[in-house]
């Protein structure tokens, strides 16, 4: 499989941190004036670098949260496809990152299953879930996959699964651990797509499982946010990793027009990410390629079948 058309002038640049630091008392307080003695607060280097962790978490929680709509419907996920009676011919299944709700426009992922819905086949399940929401995503995809309806899928069923996975921040990461969750129930996966990938402390977004076909990582280095720079297959005789793109917004930034001054000011790379119309065409390009050719991958995705309930290595 041909790697995707990335324009070269875009992968340079550094990564960069910011610190914050408390400054101590400039002068002392009215008690001492009176004659009582009071020890003068003097932050310890432990104190300012636990002071400088909690801020950066605080302003982290407070972007992430920025995304959040005033009103959201109480659902998991959108199906963008209705479905029909037979099982679809593809299953596309997308994330959102943050807080971010599942059928908020402002956003690549839920913005890019819109327009895939247009273009597939119409036997084609499209989904957009919230990041918290894998389970549902897992359980959708075994629904789906389940043609006799008899609560289990047969080495037939999980054969004919052709899945693919994408996300942006906390949803690239959890395209990931659906990929994982799928493995251990056998069914292969032809594609992953992650975009600046952020994944919780408790997660592992770099290492892809062996029942997925293709992997491609999107990222980019700056700021509190900013994505993996690189992913690897558990078994690489699977698995295609097809790249580690990297996109630098300070030497070509993109204008994002629905961005919030704190997404703007914080996190302006992780945020033109998302906005960013050529990458997100470039990965477009890709899952039509796959949803419009039945036999691409035909034969990784076998092989990968074979190996798709073994614990990853």
């Amino acid at each position: 499989m041909t790697s995707p058309n990335i324009v070269a002038n875009r992968v340079i640049g550094e990564n960069q941190s910011v610190s914050f630091f408390p400054h101590p008392p400039s002068k002392e307080n009215h008690l001492t004036k009176t004659g009582i003695s009071l020890l003068r607060f003097v932050p310890s280097r432990a104190s300012m670098v636990a002071a400088a962790i909690l801020t950066t978490i605080i302003i982290t929680v407070t972007i992430l949260s920025s995304t959040i709509p005033a009103f959201s419907q109480p659902v998991d996920s959108v199906a963008l496809r209705s479905q029909s009676t037979s099982a679809p011919s593809s299953i596309v299944i997308g994330f959102v990152g943050g807080f971010v709700s599942h059928d908020n426009l402002r956003h690549g992922p839920v913005r890019l299953a819109q327009r895939i819905q247009h273009s597939a086949p119409k036997d084609t399940y499209v989904g957009v879930f919230e990041n918290r929401r894998r389970k549902s995503a897992y359980d959708t995809v075994m629904r789906l996959l389940d043609i006799d309806h008899d609560g289990g899928l047969s080495p037939e069923e999980k054969t004919r699964a052709r899945i693919i996975v994408f996300g942006h921040s906390w949803g690239a990461a959890a395209a990931v651990l659906l990929a994982r969750d799928l493995q251990k129930a056998g069914v292969p996966v032809l594609l992953t797509v992650q975009v600046d990938s952020v994944a919780k402390v408790w997660q592992n977004d770099s290492v892809i499982p062996g029942n997925v076909a293709e992997a491609v990582n999107f990222y980019q280095p700056h700021g509190i946010l900013h994505g993996r720079a690189k992913i690897t297959a558990a078994d690489p005789a699977k698995t295609e990793i097809l790249g580690n793109y990297r996109f630098d917004y300070k030497k070509n930034p993109v204008a994002c027009t629905d961005e919030s001054r704190v997404e703007r000011f914080f996190t302006p790379g992780h945020m033109q990410s998302e906005c960013d119309p050529h990458l997100w065409s470039v990965i477009e390009n890709m899952l039509r390629d796959r949803l419009s050719s039945p036999g691409i991958s035909a034969e990784t995705t076998a092989a990968a079948t074979t190996t798709a309930a073994q614990p990853q290595p």
